[in-house]
């Protein structure tokens, strides 16, 4: 794996680990690490062997979003110049945001601590979350003037619900590890001080699956909520003919039939 400034890669088997690694600053995202991010994720994927993509955070913090430093170092530029740059970031983070989105791979967050503003939305953004106990999640975006950008307000309705999405945006209320289990935020909460090996277990689930029939599934399933059920079928029937071709496919049903 290629080695980069802030942001770690480690394949695992059939599992690969990408941490966020800017500790000092509780990984907040910076326009390198950007750039970096959509490098190792492109990297990672790659490789044959992994089925699953585990997305965590260096130190104490998951992401703390964007890097209000950097922020503040934009204000004195001219009005003119801040939109435009700001435009460009925005393309920048839409683009990497949604590679892990729309990644091929099952994707899981072990959120090891605060997931803030865009932190939150990159958890958002995979498949699973898995929480650290002193993990905390918060939309904070509101807490600086500003709005989410990183696909929070597409991706918070679709697991909380519109109510609960609005309290947390409007308000920027941060909510623990055990809250967010509770309103559906976190799909598990992992024992203390066992994340990864928590979150690995989790992926085992995952792992001797048809990569295939999982990609295939993805492709279509994350449409589903904006999308009729005349156009979910016809896609599904689509990727079922691609799913009958496959070696996996061949291979199940042989095993059935022969035990």
């Amino acid at each position: 794996m290629t080695e980069r400034q802030f942001v770690r890669t480690e394949v695992c088997g059939a599992v690969a680990i990408v941490t966020l690694d800017r500790p000092e600053a509780r990984n907040a995202i910076n326009d390198a690490m950007r750039t970096q991010f959509s490098a190792a994720l492109a990297e990672v994927s790659s490789v044959d062997e992994v089925g699953v993509i585990v997305l965590t955070g260096a130190g104490v913090s998951f992401c703390a979003g964007g890097d209000v430093k950097a922020m503040r170092g934009r204000l004195g530029a001219d009005p003119g110049r801040i939109a435009i740059d700001g435009w460009r970031r925005q393309r920048r983070t839409a683009e990497f945001v949604a590679a892990l989105h729309e990644s091929e791979r099952i994707t899981i967050a072990a959120v090891n601590g605060a997931a803030m503003g865009l932190g939150l939305d990159l958890a958002l953004a995979c498949d699973f979350i898995v929480a650290a106990p002193e993990a905390s999640f918060g939309s904070s975006f509101v807490r600086r003037g500003l709005i989410p950008d990183g696909g929070g307000m597409y991706f918070l309705p679709r697991r909380i619900g519109l109510q609960r999405t609005k309290e947390l945006i409007y308000s920027g209320r941060v909510v623990g590890a055990d809250e967010a289990q509770r309103i559906g935020l976190v799909d598990r909460v992992a024992s203390e001080g066992a994340l990864i090996e928590d979150t690995l277990a989790y992926a085992s689930l995952f792992t001797e699956r048809s990569r295939p029939a999982i990609a295939l599934m993805k492709s279509i399933v994350d449409r589903s909520l904006e999308t009729p059920l005349d156009r979910i079928a016809a896609l599904g029937g689509e990727a079922q003919a691609i799913a009958y071709t496959t070696d996996e496919h061949r291979t199940a049903v042989e095993a059935f039939l022969n035990r």
